[in-house]
């Protein structure tokens, strides 16, 4: 069982808070800097300075950077393996992080398409080889980096220590899934859409909570994120968007927040989790993501 694994070790919670109040200091820090501050125009003022590669990486590489200090602080600090904080498998199944990563960059590619098949006059063809394969490479290395990040935080170090801590699979659930839909609330996006964007950010993290869950483990989740930022990057910009970079097309239509939001939340999402249950024989929903931890003398014990 994925959270129940930890439960092997001398859990300490205290470890935990550091990382955790430091993270969201960093976030609500954030938030509070770029109420009285245009992001879109710092935006376009890094942009002018520095160029869209150069300024992607200024952007990305905090978030990316954390990802290797998350992974010491859990190896030295808490001794527990990275494959307990990714599976609970007996090695990380990188069969299921490819198959979600192809699987939503199908998807997410086939979804542009049709954009661009159905409203044409939004696009423009942004495509310079130089500048698209150069952000190619730093798109590869960082953005993985990133989403990796997250899903460690929130599906992974999060959910574990609620989970021992309150000896549920519900509560670090939710908790995760609002925090991490909450982390994304100085994003430009919200700025220009409004509040209504974070159905779509809070429900992409009960998505991946159900995922993690369900599947005991971090690999659908890792796949699918990765291919979610890294496709979306590479296919299309927009003035508004978080990541305004050298991609194929760029949206120049005005954007507005309606049906292209719930669409991925309460019909896409729910689609890939019937193909997910489907392929790995997910059994038991209402324990798995609702029931409480089970006992140590339950399951096996597998080494951390």
């Amino acid at each position: 069982m994925f959270i129940e694994q930890i439960k092997n070790k001398d859990f300490n919670f205290i470890l935990y808070l550091p990382v955790l109040l430091g993270f969201t200091g960093l976030m609500l820090a954030n938030y509070l800097m770029t109420q009285d501050v245009s992001t879109d125009a710092l935006m376009d003022q890094m942009i002018e300075n520095w160029g869209s590669n150069l300024t992607f990486v200024f952007v990305i590489i905090p978030l990316s950077l954390m990802c290797f200090g998350l992974l010491f602080w859990v190896k030295f600090i808490h001794r527990q393996s990275i494959r307990s904080l990714t599976t609970a498998r007996k090695k990380v199944d990188w069969s299921r992080i490819f198959f979600s990563f192809g699987l939503w960059a199908a998807v997410s590619a086939l979804l542009t398409l049709l954009s661009y098949l159905s409203s044409p006059e939004n696009f423009v063809f942004n495509f310079e080889p130089i500048p698209f394969f150069t952000f190619l490479i730093l798109a590869v290395i960082l953005i993985p980096l990133q989403t990796s990040f997250e899903e460690y935080l929130f599906r992974g170090y999060l959910m574990q220590g609620l989970g021992v801590i309150t000896n549920s699979r519900l509560i670090p659930f939710l908790v995760s899934s609002i925090l991490f839909g909450l982390m994304h609330i100085a994003n430009p996006e919200v700025g220009k859409l409004g509040l209504v964007i974070m159905i779509y950010y809070i429900g992409t993290g009960f998505f991946l909570g159900i995922v993690t869950l369900m599947d005991d483990g971090l690999e659908l989740a890792l796949g699918f994120h990765a291919a979610n930022n890294l496709v979306g990057a590479l296919l299309v910009t927009a003035d508004w968007t978080a990541f305004q970079t050298n991609s194929i097309l760029k949206d120049i239509s005005e954007p507005t927040a309606g049906f292209d939001i719930m669409i991925p939340v309460f019909i896409i999402f729910p689609m890939l989790l019937y193909i997910f249950s489907k392929r790995y024989g997910w059994r038991d929903w209402k324990g798995k993501l609702t029931g409480k931890l089970v006992q140590q003398s339950d399951f096996e014990t597998k080494e951390i």
